[in-house]
């Protein structure tokens, strides 16, 4: 194990959620993150605070939308609602012991549990929450690579092998300061590549500095595009995997801000039922621009593959209210465009990244 859990435990539970005395502090993973769950406890006690560990087994999330009855899709517990309005602050971590594991569920019963939980969903947002993952042999071998590698990989991507990672941080947080003021007041973002040429408003929308205290890791300047304004055609060469569906080379043409055209070399079927989710999943709510150069290649999870350094992201379906995005939707669903292999990312025609490089 190259990974530190005691100084992973305080980064998070100091530098990313700030946790106060009397605090209570969800923290959700599986089994196989025991020993980060475990400095995690250690770190939110020392902070006078009461840490509430909810562990599932490997296993059980399939198991429940493979075995849900009709309410468990229609409704949501009362009991996780009231914990979700009361809880301070929630920590989830990801720890897969198999990144297919909701595969052979039926998509549509995906899609009906996640709009029914939209409420849950809007009342753990108001709080103060963080989403971060534990390296696991499944996880290792979706990004391609043994589990030591993996996890100095992870270690490098949430500057946990700097000597000061909280310094690090606010060293990317005033980069990104930097690119938001580059960006805020354009009205046009412009995405040219192989087989891409797509054009989106986002004036008078609002820039959000993504800095590690929602994602760890994070690293990407984010807003929501004008619902209506995507014209064009982009091609994602970053694959993602989606409920456990391997999806790769998806192609999305935009008018009018409605996704009219859509194919995939892989998952396609995924893809067309992802569309069909609801009214706002044919149009976008968020464009990212991916600024952590500590992750260096896709590993198949989005929390990391949307901010690698040199990439865009648009994403189908929910915006954030916080940017002043207003497409309402029970997906959302990050499809990523690399451009260091040759593309370019501009703004009212000025280019802001060449060839995955940032022209500030």
């Amino acid at each position: 194990m190259t990974l530190d859990t005691a100084r992973f435990a305080d980064l998070l539970t100091g530098y990313c959620l700030e946790i106060q005395p009397g605090q209570e502090v969800v923290v959700r993973s599986t089994t196989l993150a025991a020993p980060l769950l475990l400095d995690c406890q250690r770190a939110i006690l020392a902070r006078d605070a009461w840490p509430l560990l909810r562990v599932e087994l490997p296993g059980a999330t399939a198991a429940f939308y493979r075995d849900a009855q009709d309410r468990h899709l229609d409704l949501f517990s009362e009991v996780a609602f009231t914990e979700a309005k009361k809880a301070h602050a929630q920590l989830g971590i990801q720890a897969p012991e198999n990144t297919r594991a909701l595969s052979g569920i039926e998509p549509a019963r995906l899609a009906r549990a996640a709009r029914a939980r939209q409420p849950l969903r809007d009342q753990t947002m108001r709080k103060r929450w963080c989403s971060t993952l534990w390296p696991t042999q499944a996880g290792a071998q979706q990004a391609g690579m043994n589990l030591a590698d993996f996890e100095a990989f992870v270690e490098r991507a949430l500057f946990l092998d700097q000597p000061d990672p909280v310094r690090s941080w606010g060293e990317l947080r005033a980069f990104q300061d930097g690119l938001i003021e580059r960006v805020k007041g354009a009205s046009e973002l412009r995405i040219e590549a192989a087989g891409t040429d797509v054009t989106l408003t986002v004036n008078g929308r609002t820039w959000v500095n993504s800095d590690g205290k929602r994602n760890m890791p994070s690293g990407e300047v984010f807003t929501g595009p004008h619902e209506a304004s995507a014209n064009g055609r982009i091609r994602f060469g970053v694959p993602s995997s989606p409920a456990g569906v391997d999806v790769a080379g998806v192609e999305l043409e935009f008018r009018d801000g409605l996704v009219v055209a859509a194919a995939a070399e892989r998952g396609g079927e995924y893809l067309q039922r992802a569309l069909a989710t609801d009214a706002g999943a044919r149009r976008l709510g968020e464009i990212g621009i991916g600024t952590n150069f500590g992750i260096d290649r896709a590993i198949g999870a989005t929390l990391f593959d949307e901010k690698i350094g040199g990439t865009v992201h648009l994403a189908l379906g929910r915006s954030y209210p916080e940017t002043g995005g207003k497409n309402e939707s029970a997906l959302h669903w990050d499809l990523i465009c690399d451009l260091r292999a040759g593309g370019r990312l501009s703004a009212d025609g000025e280019t802001v990244m060449q060839d995955g490089r940032f022209a500030l």
